[in-house]
C-alpha cells in the first residue's frame, strides 16, 4: 500500500488492481483533481481490506479478477462493514459477470477500465455523492444476461410487492425496463422530483439499498419478465 495523505477537503480514494499500469493510470486521473486524493494502492483483495482498515478511504476502486482474494470477495467483506467505504468496481468488460455479482454484493456501481478520464471522474464523484452508477440501459442488459437466469420468484418477494401502491409498482417496472428518471416522468406525465420520491419510497418499503437492487428485485419477484 502506498499513497500520500489527503487534505481535509478532498475525498480519499484507494485503488485496488493487480496491474500496476492500471493503478498508475487511475492514480494520475484521480490525483489531478483538487477534491480527490489517492491515499493508497492495493494489488489484491486482502491488501484492499487491510488498506481500508489502515487508511479509511471514502471510496475503493476495486478490480474484480485478481490473484489471491478477488475483488468480489473483498467487496462482500467491505460491504458487510457498518461504516465501510463506497465501492466502485473497475472491470475490463462492461458485462463482466463478476462485476454484476459485486453489485449484488453491495458495490455502488462499476466502471470500465478504458473509460475516458472525464467519465471516470464523473462516475467517481457520483458514487461519492451516494449515487449508484450503472446506466439505465446497461442495467437492463446486465439483468437480462444474469438475473433472468435466476429461478422463479419466491412467494415472499411477491408478497412484498403488495406493500407498493399501483403507481409505485408502475415506477418500479419502468426502472427495471431501463428508463431513466426523466423518461419515467415523461411517460407518467409527472415531474422528475415526483419520480425520485416514488423511487425512494419503493426502496424503503422493499428494504433495498439502491436502484440496481430495485431492478434485480423487479425481475426476481416476477413484476417484470424478459421480453416485456
Amino acid at each position: 500500500m502506498t499513497g500520500p495523505t489527503s487534505t481535509a477537503s478532498s475525498a480519499r480514494v484507494l485503488i485496488c488492481d493487480d496491474q500496476q499500469l492500471i493503478r498508475m493510470g487511475l492514480r494520475m486521473v484521480i490525483d489531478s483533481q483538487p477534491d480527490l486524493t489517492v491515499v493508497g494502492e492495493a494489488a489484491d483483495g486482502d491488501a484492499a481490506i487491510a488498506g481500508v482498515a489502515a487508511l479509511a478511504p471514502d471510496l475503493v476502486l476495486m478490480d474484480v479478477r485478481m490473484p489471491g482474494l478477488d475483488g468480489l470477495a473483498a467487496t462482500e467483506h467491505l460491504c458487510a462493514q457498518p461504516q465501510g467505504p463506497r465501492i466502485l468496481v473497475v472491470t475490463t468488460f462492461d458485462l463482466d459477470e463478476y462485476a454484476y455479482a459485486a453489485l449484488r454484493a453491495g458495490a455502488n456501481g462499476f466502471l470500465v477500465k478504458d473509460a475516458p478520464a472525464e467519465e471516470i471522474l464523473v462516475t467517481v464523484r457520483a458514487v461519492l455523492r451516494g449515487e449508484v452508477m450503472v446506466a439505465p440501459s446497461l442495467t437492463r442488459r446486465l439483468v437480462e444476461r444474469f438475473v433472468l437466469q435466476a429461478p422463479a420468484s419466491e412467494p415472499a418477494q411477491r408478497r412484498l410487492l403488495t406493500a407498493l401502491t399501483d403507481r409505485e409498482r408502475e415506477v418500479l417496472a419502468l426502472v427495471a425496463r431501463g428508463l431513466a428518471n426523466g423518461e419515467i416522468a415523461e411517460r407518467l406525465f409527472v415531474g422528475e422530483t415526483t419520480v425520485k420520491t416514488h423511487l425512494g419510497r419503493i426502496l424503503t418499503k422493499l428494504g433495498l439499498r439502491d436502484r440496481v437492487h430495485a431492478v434485480i428485485f423487479a425481475y426476481e419477484s416476477g413484476l417484470v419478465r424478459a421480453g416485456d
